[in-house]
């Protein structure tokens, strides 16, 4: 392979960043909640390590890592102030179980940092904060790496790490769940919000839950959270009672599967061959403690194309 300016590509250093690329799409998706944002974001780092001298590189993952948070860097900064015209509430693109943005899941801080509700979270940290809270939970990095990363000192990083479990560390540990776990809890969800009425969908939510939509603009959605059991299970019954005019907007072919997202049950609408939308489930010893309801067409289109690879699944719903 040669770039524009001649400078050659050698198969061994091309394999050598594809070893890494999953790695690095897991670090970026952590860091910015947006699985095509992170995409972009290696493939951009892909091009510095095409560009470089890289027989200065002592050691590729160390440089790649660099690179790929500088641009994360940036990226965090914009999208701060993109955040504040944008309409409703924001949510992380959810991805479906296997997909490899989810980045490694052997430890209880690794599973959790990717959850919906813990990048969300993270969206109250600053840029550093939000580096160093995901390079040292969810990839084991030491302060002294992290500080070589981020150009600051050992001491600082770890005041940035300390300020960033304080903001974030009062998440409720969630329960771990399969692919059965997580189909019992979606047929038990459908089955109440289905039901008409608002008591079955009240016992199987935490008193303290909270239900956030994001729309993005492009489709309704609730512009502000939703808190507590009672309010979550009444505007829950609206949302899912099928009535002539919702059907003519979503369509009469929309399918309900239960699936897992991010570590967490989901429900997944399916209308023609398009994700409609992902309902994420938080689950708690107590109950389901946050609903994550995510109809943005344009946070929809990798799982979308994920589903589709995945082959026929057999529905909870066929005919809503």
């Amino acid at each position: 392979m040669v770039d524009h300016r001649g400078m050659s590509l050698s198969t061994h250093e091309a394999d050598l960043f594809e070893s890494y690329r999953g790695r690095l799409e897991a670090i970026a998706y952590r860091l910015l909640g947006s699985a095509g944002d992170a995409e972009d974001a290696v493939q951009d780092a892909y091009l510095r390590w095409h560009a470089a001298d890289r027989t200065r590189i002592e050691t590729p993952e160390a440089w790649l890592t660099k690179v790929l948070t500088n641009l994360c860097l940036n990226q965090l900064t914009s999208a701060r102030a993109r955040r504040e015209t944008y309409v409703g509430q924001w949510l992380p693109e959810p991805v479906l179980a296997g997909d490899r943005m989810l980045g490694p899941a052997d430890t209880v801080e690794q599973r959790e940092s990717v959850s919906l509700a813990m990048l969300t979270l993270m969206e109250r940290l600053s840029p550093n904060e939000r580096v160093v809270y995901v390079l040292r939970e969810a990839f084991g990095y030491s302060h002294r790496e992290i500080a070589e990363i981020l150009d600051l000192t050992e001491s600082n990083c770890q005041q940035l790490y300390r300020r960033a479990k304080q903001h974030v560390g009062t998440e409720r540990p969630r329960a771990e769940v399969d692919a059965d776990t997580a189909r019992r809890i979606v047929e038990e969800f459908l089955a109440a919000a289905l039901s008409g009425d608002t008591e079955p969908l009240i016992r199987l939510l935490t008193d303290d839950a909270v239900s956030i939509a994001d729309g993005g603009g492009r489709l309704p959605a609730r512009k502000i959270p939703v808190v507590g059991a009672f309010d979550i299970a009444r505007y829950l019954r609206h949302v899912f009672q099928p009535t002539p005019a919702k059907r003519a907007f979503v369509g009469d072919d929309a399918v309900f599967y239960a699936v897992v997202i991010n570590g967490a049950p989901a429900v997944l609408v399916e209308v023609g061959e398009r994700v409609y939308g992902v309902v994420g489930l938080e689950p708690s010893a107590d109950g389901v403690a946050a609903i994550h309801i995510q109809v943005n067409p344009d946070k929809l289109a990798r799982i979308t194309r994920q589903w589709a690879a995945a082959g026929p699944q057999e529905p909870i719903i066929r005919k809503w």
